[in-house]
């Protein structure tokens, strides 16, 4: 099974890699394809740049760096995995790599937000990607620490 792991080098996109990892110690045969989504270059910096490359390898370097920490855990433990350095909306860049990569899965942290929060950010990624996806969406709880701080 090939399963999407969009990350962002967060603690809580660790948690959803360790998260991950239970799913392949407890016995799923699994390999991982592990995603960053960069926004893409603003009008100014496009206007502005000297070589539209420099912005390009910019975001791809600012990728691998956010995704360094969840490709690590991989490596430590084993478990194939690729990288994806994205750039647009993260929504659609997901769709496409999910169809490109030929994933079967994808597993996304969910953010701990109260109800409020929760009724006025029903657009969030994790929403959009579950109702869009092709595939099945796990959606990760953060741990009841983080809840704590986030809500």
């Amino acid at each position: 099974m090939k399963i999407l792991l969009p990350v962002d080098g967060s603690e809580l996109s660790l948690h959803e890699t360790r998260f991950a990892l239970q799913l392949v110690r407890a016995g799923l045969q699994a390999s991982f394809v592990l995603a960053n989504v960069q926004e893409p270059a603003s009008f100014y910096e496009i206007v502005t740049a000297r070589d539209p490359e420099l912005i390009e390898d910019a975001a791809q370097e600012a990728a691998q760096d956010l995704m360094a920490p969840s490709a690590h855990l991989l490596r430590e433990a084993g478990v194939p995995y690729e990288t994806a350095a994205l750039s647009g909306d993260p929504v659609n860049a997901m769709l496409e790599l999910i169809e490109i990569s030929g994933c079967d899965m994808v597993v996304m942290g969910a953010r701990a937000l109260g109800p409020i929060r929760r009724l006025i950010e029903s657009a969030s990624v994790s929403r959009q990607l579950i109702d869009a996806s092709p595939v099945p969406v796990l959606l990760v709880k953060p741990p009841v620490d983080v809840e704590a701080d986030v809500a």
